[in-house]
């Protein structure tokens, strides 16, 4: 039997029921958004609204997300939210998979805004931080208690009890505040002051075009947004240290502008050059292209002049993209072009590039605001930077790396919200509450019986199964893989499908509240206050 109408089409048995194996991997999540959505619009995120992800291959063509599926074979003992294809997307998670493997440090950290009771959907992003906290990570996770009041105007007693919540939660699936770092946005006197600094580097024009703020926005709230920066570079004031933040998709506004601040607050940046002028990177293409061709060309192959690589651009590099390096080649007359590595001035002080002229050794060349280093490479040029900057005062920051995992759907269908009781099951629900929700939830099934049996049912579609894949099934891979199979092979029937998921999701409420439980009496141990002493209001 099922619980909504089915989907009915042509496709014979064989063609419609999915194989087993590979394809279970494949299909447990589709991150494609599965085949009705290639006609989708674009995707908005939106940090505070209700972000829906019909097409996630949107995600890696419009924001320049990267498949998960890259980096996988270089991350050490995956998680299993890795493994089945939840955790679908990075930004620049290779250095964060690098350090897991030589054991060096690293961090993770993400936050909680308190505006409801924790819910299955939030579980993810625990696992994500105690999974990383286990493989070495320094763990932070935070209570965005100050976004909570300026963008959702939560009254701050509203705030303390949902922290408390987050938090007991938090440490009952396994994060180990001993080696970890918790704490909320208001309290941490570091946090704000480094946000005061971002916030030099931000302006309204900038908040306007990622968020849609306008006129009525209020400023506490762009301030949230400049304190949730602070957040993201948090775990690298001591050291700079590759630093992942586990979250939605619909947050990649912020880890876009936090990866911006990032290099803002840089003293140095490192780039390749040819010449004295600056070059844009399409430029520096084809004065790579040039440089190499100089046999051709160059009267002289070890000293190629600015006007001859001009000359030879002219004839071979496409005419749209050749005027602007052409126009500086002849600009720069008889100087010769050759390779070298960049570092120019960002935001030094004058003692930070006093000092990076005399730690570059070798050949160089002394501009007002770069040198030009003949015997380093780029990577060696901004280990030195980074090494100067830190000498001198400023903070060396890595970019901050990213991993993206689905939206879970609601059990009632769409997507699981907070304000619809039915669609979510909070990690509060009365253990009873939470099997019955399951029993009453949407399925993927055939229409009756025993359509089900000679088609399948459809395990990509239906919420039930997502329990399974994200929650029930825990690390157990062959598990997950059995129900799938099961299903889409007709074995498996709507009803003991969901008798089963309810009986493992009324043992998992049980089992984690006896341990939020075990918590309560130590909360006042950990070194955070979850008691405002703000204004209430």
């Amino acid at each position: 039997m099922t619980d909504r109408d089915a989907h009915h089409d042509d496709a014979s048995p064989d063609e419609d029921r999915r194989q087993s194996g590979d394809s279970w991997r494949e299909s447990t999540v589709r991150t494609d958004g599965g085949a009705d959505a290639a006609g989708a619009d674009e995707a908005v995120l939106d940090p505070w609204g209700s972000s829906t992800v019909e097409d996630y291959r949107k995600l890696f063509e419009q924001f320049g997300i990267e498949s998960f599926d890259d980096v996988l074979p270089g991350v050490p003992n995956p998680h299993y939210l890795m493994r089945r294809g939840v955790i679908f997307g990075h930004r620049d998670y290779s250095p964060v998979a690098e350090a897991m493997r030589n054991d060096d440090p690293f961090a993770s950290l993400s936050g909680f805004m308190p505006t409801g009771d924790p819910h299955i959907g939030h579980k993810m992003v625990f696992d994500e931080i105690i999974w990383h906290q286990q493989q070495g990570a320094d763990a932070y996770a935070l209570i965005a208690d100050l976004e909570a009041h300026a963008a959702r105007e939560l009254p701050w007693s509203e705030i303390d009890e949902h922290a408390r919540s987050y938090v007991l939660s938090l440490l009952a699936l396994g994060f180990d505040p001993e080696e970890g770092k918790l704490y909320r946005q208001s309290d941490d006197r570091e946090l704000q002051d480094l946000a005061f600094e971002l916030g030099a580097e931000t302006n309204f024009s900038e908040l306007q075009a990622i968020y849609d703020f306008d006129g009525e926005t209020d400023v506490s709230h762009m301030q949230s947004v400049v304190t949730q920066m602070a957040d993201i570079l948090y775990p690298q004031l001591e050291e700079p240290t590759p630093t992942v933040i586990p979250v939605g998709p619909d947050q990649d506004p912020h880890m876009r502008l936090a990866r911006d601040l990032a290099a803002r607050m840089r003293y140095f940046g490192v780039t390749e050059a040819f010449a004295s002028f600056e070059a844009e990177a399409v430029e520096r293409t084809l004065l790579r292209q040039a440089y190499d061709a100089r046999e051709k060309y160059a009267a002289d192959p070890e000293m190629p002049r600015c006007v001859e690589a001009a000359d030879y651009l002219r004839d071979q590099a496409p005419a749209d993209a050749r005027e602007s390096v052409v126009e500086k080649l002849d600009n720069a007359g008889k100087e010769p072009i050759r390779p070298r590595t960049r570092i120019f001035d960002r935001n030094a002080t004058e003692d930070a590039f006093e000092a990076l002229i005399g730690a570059v050794d070798g050949e160089k060349r002394v501009y007002d605001e770069h040198i030009d280093a003949f015997d380093l490479d780029r990577a060696e040029a901004d280990e030195l930077a980074r090494e100067v900057e830190l000498d001198t005062g400023g903070y060396g920051f890595l970019p901050p790396s990213s991993v993206y995992h689905r939206f879970m759907t609601g059990l009632t269908g769409g997507k699981m919200s907070s304000s619809i009781p039915a669609s979510h099951i909070s990690l509060l629900d009365d253990p009873e509450d939470g099997y019955d929700k399951v029993k009453s939830a949407t399925t993927g099934g055939r229409t009756t019986a025993e359509e089900q049996r000679e088609k399948g049912g459809k395990a990509d579609e239906c919420p039930v199964y997502e329990l399974y894949a994200y929650l029930l099934s825990g690390d157990d891979d062959e598990f997950a893989e059995e129900v799938y199979d099961e299903c889409v092979g007709g074995e498996r029937l709507c009803g003991g499908c969901k008798e089963q998921a309810a009986e493992l999701m009324e043992q998992f409420l049980e089992d984690h509240q006896a341990k939020r439980a075990e918590w309560e009496d130590k909360l006042d141990e950990l070194d955070i206050d979850l008691d405002s002493h703000r204004m209430r209001s």
